[in-house]
């Protein structure tokens, strides 16, 4: 292996990260919820379906360390562990389940459209699970607040961000492979 192929990745998954970073500072804060409207996990699901669970996985456990050790990447400009231990600890875990998932689904094998979207829909739907249980218990709310807080604002743009993911995918893929000499 070539110092070339053995970089690459790297690169990638880095670039990954930078991207989930400015996702992450395209923040919206609702007035009725704890969880603000980002742009992150579009790339965080991006990262997965682009690189693969290894390689997805690492772009979002570098952005998660980063924001861990005190740097303000988390969405808003947020950072340390108070954050992880708040009401959207469950999203930022979520994240790493997220792409790794994502990635694992639409990696085996030869991609595909259906695989693609079996892939965004798990990764999205391991993201709110995730996030929504945590939420739910980090604020002791009953469950219709929780669902109004952490769930049902967020659908529509989930939908928007799946269809986008859809449609991107591909020539992102094909381009990666191009840079990588594939």
């Amino acid at each position: 292996m070539d110092s070339n192929s053995s970089l690459r990745p790297t690169v990638f998954a880095s670039l990954f990260t930078a991207l989930i970073i400015v996702g992450g500072y395209l923040s919206f804060p609702l007035p009725f919820s704890p969880v603000p409207v980002v742009l992150a996990d579009f790339f965080v699901l991006l990262s997965g379906l682009a690189l693969g669970a290894a390689w997805g996985g690492v772009s979002v456990g570098f952005f998660l360390l980063l924001g861990l050790i005190g740097l303000p990447v988390l969405a808003g400009g947020a950072a340390g562990l108070p954050v992880f231990f708040g009401p959207t600890g469950g999203f930022l875990l979520g994240y790493l389940a997220e792409a790794v998932l994502a990635g694992f689904i639409a990696r085996r094998g030869r991609p595909c459209l259906w695989k693609d979207l079996t892939a965004v829909v798990a990764g999205f739907t391991v993201l709110f699970v995730l996030g929504v249980l945590w939420l739910h218990f980090s604020l002791k709310l009953d469950w219709p607040k929780t669902l109004a807080a952490g769930l049902l604002p967020f659908i529509p743009g989930t939908v928007i961000k799946a269809i986008a993911l859809i449609l991107l995918i591909r020539p992102l893929r094909s381009l990666l492979a191009r840079l990588s000499g594939q």
